[in-house]
């Protein structure tokens, strides 16, 4: 970096500094909303005996408060090593993540399973968006909220994001420094797209758009579809077999009943998740399975990566929703071997 750069760079951090700290802690608690959270256990798996359960909230930069479910090995003592867990793109807490959550927990891991902005229990309006920024800030607002708990080693926490949340795991550990260790599970990525297949995806979100702006009315894409015919990709039918069923259905994941905002994936279609990827100096562990149609989005990823601590997992004859929930697929040993050599 040339001179001026540096000097740039100096100034703008410490003119932020200057501005930002006496106003930081109370601005963090104005914007902090008091949720109303589900007590019961609604998860779609069963609550485990080896660890303790509780559910906390927590603000991002944006002032959206975020509610979560953090898990503890009921033996623990001292600090732990964290992992924060998110996804897959349409889902919520109570599903998989955690599940990861759990499972993990049950290894000697603090973990937290977190709703992502305007989904879920989390605050945000207007409702079922996402966004490549503010998602990815979501992880690093749980990373602020686990480093000032007198129970988390704050230099051992590392993150897991599962389907699309794949790729904001990855886009987390560009930008977060203080994220050690990374796993993508089951990848989905919207900048593996070609170009051509991303310009006639943006053609016709902005014609929704023009409709959605002409009516007044934010139209809903709908969720998994309730029936399927016969002819249906295999792909859907595994994500129909999740959603729609005791399996996995849960009356606040957007997948199981209306989805998203039909316009919502339009910024994925443009910000570049992998471009800096290159630079991940902490260690990536990248899982797919090869029977999965998304499996290109991991192998294009980790193409990116540099290191010898990244690492590309192919699960023989798994697909992509396997990994959502297959206790007999999901490579929790190897999950676990990685966070151990990795956050230490």
């Amino acid at each position: 970096m040339n001179s001026y750069k540096t000097y740039f760079v100096i100034l703008c951090l410490l003119l932020t500094s200057f501005s930002v700290r006496a106003e930081q802690n109370h601005q963090t608690e104005k914007n902090m909303r008091t949720l109303n959270l589900t007590q019961e256990w609604d998860k779609t798996f069963p609550k485990s005996e080896k660890v303790n359960h509780s559910k906390v909230t927590f603000g991002n930069r944006y002032g959206i408060t975020l509610a979560a479910d953090v898990y503890i090995p009921k033996s623990a003592s001292g600090k732990l090593p964290a992992i924060i867990v998110c996804g897959p793109y349409g889902a919520v807490k109570e599903q998989c993540s955690g599940l990861y959550a759990q499972t993990m927990a049950e290894r000697g891991f603090l973990t937290m399973a977190f709703d992502p902005s305007y989904c879920g229990e989390s605050s945000g309006e207007p409702r079922y968006v996402s966004s490549p920024d503010i998602n990815t800030e979501d992880y690093s607002a749980a990373v602020d909220y686990l480093i000032l708990r007198d129970d988390v080693d704050a230099e051992r926490i590392g993150i897991i994001g599962i389907c699309g949340w794949g790729g904001l795991a990855i886009s987390a550990a560009i930008m977060d420094t203080r994220i050690k260790a990374t796993v993508s599970s089951t990848m989905g990525a919207f900048d593996t797209f070609a170009a051509e297949e991303r310009y006639e995806a943006r053609r016709a979100l902005n014609e929704q758009r023009t409709a959605d702006a002409q009516s007044g009315h934010r139209t809903m894409a709908g969720g998994v579809p309730a029936q399927l015919s016969d002819d249906a990709p295999q792909f859907m039918k595994d994500y129909h077999a999740y959603y729609k069923t005791s399996r996995g259905y849960h009356p606040r994941s957007l997948n199981s009943n209306d989805g998203w905002q039909t316009i919502t994936n339009l910024p994925f279609l443009t910000f570049p998740l992998m471009a800096y990827a290159d630079e991940i100096k902490s260690a990536v562990l990248v899982v797919h399975g090869d029977r999965a149609y998304s499996l290109g989005a991991s192998q294009d990823a980790f193409k990116r990566l540099k290191g010898d601590n990244k690492e590309l997992m192919i699960i023989p004859g798994a697909t992509h929703v396997d990994l959502y929930d297959r206790m007999d697929v999901i490579p929790f040993n190897k999950f676990e071997e990685f966070f151990n050599e990795y956050l230490k």
